[in-house]
This record gives structure tokens, C-alpha cells and sequence, in this order.
């Protein structure tokens, strides 16, 4: 079963359990699909919709923290709940260390990229771990590495 499947499963699941936070947020995930399907003219794989779950995750993260920035709790709460039902279709993240030594190894096998080579680095590194891990976190890591 692929993730966009299991994703429409557990709409369904939510509409029989009268569930409407976690509705909307299934829904809201699957017209992003369905829009980039239609757009590009493709079907998805499991690794564009972990991408496009990356993305919303992201705006849900940047919405929380401009909501308590703005006092407004209510709207902190309802973005956390969604940001909740989101990460549960992401697969288990890297930490800091497994980061760390991928990019170590990427550095590696590209003959030791110097501070410049900053965008080949971040590059190769984005395709070994799209899906795997926070590119924020990668994007440092890959800084810290190639630092003077």
C-alpha cells in the first residue's frame, strides 16, 4: 500500500469517526497531492508525498511560531493538532550524529568540498536524505562541516 493509499484510508477512517480537525487536515494534504498531480501531469510516488508533507509540516511549524509570537493560543493549538497528524505519515527521522556523518561522507566522496563548494555539498546531500531528515538541521551540519 503506497503512503498516498494509506493516506486516503485514513480519511475515511476520520470521516466514520466524525473527526472533522483530523478531516481537514487529511483533506487538506491530499488536494496538495492532487494538485501537483495535476499540475505536473504525474502520479506521486512515496517520496513526492513525503516532500509535500515536508512542506506543510514546514508551514505549520513557521504558523505556530508566528501565532504565539502574536499571542493568539487558540490558533497555536489548532496548527500544533494538524502539525501532529502530519508527522505521523513522515518515517523516523535522522539525529544530529546520523546527520552529521552522512554529510561527513558526502564531503568524502566529493574530495573534501571547501566553504565554497557549499552548494554542491547541500545538493548531494539533499538527494541521499530527502524525506530522512530536517534540512534545516542538514543545512548546519553541512555548515559546521565545511567552517574554516
Amino acid at each position: 500500500m503506497t503512503l498516498k493509499d494509506q493516506i486516503t484510508e485514513d480519511m475515511k477512517t476520520a470521516m466514520r469517526a466524525k473527526d472533522a480537525p483530523r478531516l481537514l487536515t487529511i483533506r487538506g494534504l491530499l488536494a496538495a497531492c492532487k494538485q501537483r498531480e495535476v499540475d505536473e501531469r504525474i502520479v506521486l510516488d512515496d517520496a513526492a508525498v513525503i516532500a509535500i508533507i515536508d512542506k506543510l509540516v514546514k508551514q505549520r511549524k513557521d504558523s505556530i511560531t508566528q501565532f504565539a509570537a502574536g499571542n493568539r493560543p487558540d490558533l497555536v493549538e489548532k496548527e500544533t493538532a494538524e502539525l501532529n497528524v502530519l508527522e505521523a505519515y513522515l518515517p523516523k527521522r535522522l539525529s544530529a550524529e546520523e546527520i552529521a556523518a552522512e554529510v561527513s561522507k558526502v564531503i568524502e566522496e566529493m574530495a573534501g568540498a571547501g566553504p565554497g563548494g557549499m552548494g554542491k555539498v547541500m545538493g548531494a546531500v539533499k538527494s541521499r536524505l530527502a524525506g530522512k531528515a530536517d534540512m534545516a538541521l542538514v543545512s548546519a551540519a553541512v555548515k559546521k562541516a565545511l567552517a574554516p
